[in-house]
């Protein structure tokens, strides 16, 4: 009988730490930001609307709702709201989740990548500020 809370115990813990694991490490993100988004993308505190939009509290977003920005059609009509899967989703193929975005990115193939981003853009508020 002792064992098997032991072994539950155990079972508990290991899934434990797989989810911290498969959270993304947000230092990876911000640089994958810097090299991939930042070219057309703002975030943090004084972020505008560049070529895209910025992108302050981009989780629990509607998309095509930041003020003063010219989003498509597809975008503004999509329903979508941002949560960490829909976005992991967006960032590993844009065109399949949004067609006729204007979106000019080939998109993440790789998930430890997406999961590093999101971890990076999840912890702006719409302020800008670090949660």
């Amino acid at each position: 009988m002792k064992l098997k809370y032991v072994c539950l115990a155990a079972a508990a813990a290991w899934a434990g730490s797989v989810g911290v694991a498969l959270a993304g490490d947000a230092a990876a993100g911000e640089e994958i930001f810097t090299h991939k988004c930042k070219v057309c993308h703002q975030i943090g505190e004084g972020a505008k609307n560049f070529v895209g939009p910025e992108l302050n509290g981009l989780i629990g977003r509607k998309t095509g709702s930041v003020a003063d920005y010219n989003y498509s059609d597809a975008n503004k009509d999509s329903g979508i709201t941002w949560d960490e899967a829909k976005l992991k989703t967006y960032l590993a193929n844009p065109k399949a989740v949004i067609p006729g975005t204007k979106m000019i990115f080939a998109g993440l193939p790789k998930e430890t990548d997406q999961d590093n981003l999101v971890a990076y853009l999840a912890q702006f508020g719409a302020d800008g500020k670090k949660k």
